[in-house]
């Protein structure tokens, strides 16, 4: 979890160098966001992503919600639920987020090597596979 915290507190900071610094150095790095042209590979494009989402907003807190740690070895997979709290144009909005995170520890650190962020499907009724539209 701390290197979650260290994520959220270079997010709500806008701290790209600190932010970038999570992840493994290389450009063996990716990142796929809740936006549909979110996806991207290599140090430049999820730099990119973060410069986007600090113009565009700025983030106040990042409530963890459920999680789902499991470490094999020097690997690692985190699965979180989240609420992010964003001021936009002076409007206080509550994104609710889902996130995968891939780790590799490296000396004493975790570091990160792929974010996933997605929403959860409106669409689908609860306990269906599928967004069928048949409630």
């Amino acid at each position: 979890m701390a290197t979650l915290e260290e994520y959220a507190d270079a997010y709500c900071a806008k701290d790209l160098d600190r932010l970038m610094a999570i992840f493994v150095e290389g450009e063996g790095i990716s990142l796929i966001g809740t936006g549909a042209d979110e996806l991207c590979s290599g140090r430049s494009q999820v730099a990119g992503v973060f410069e986007r989402n600090f113009r565009d907003a700025t983030a106040k807190q990042f409530a963890w919600k459920w999680k789902d740690i499991a470490v094999h070895g020097t690997a690692a997979t985190v699965a979180v639920t989240l609420d992010i709290h964003l001021d936009i144009a002076g409007e206080s909005l509550t994104v609710p987020v889902r996130w995968t995170v891939s780790l590799v520890k490296i000396g004493d650190d975790w570091k990160w090597v792929h974010r996933h962020a997605s929403a959860a499907a409106g669409s689908q009724d609860e306990g269906a596979a599928y967004p069928t539209g048949e409630s």
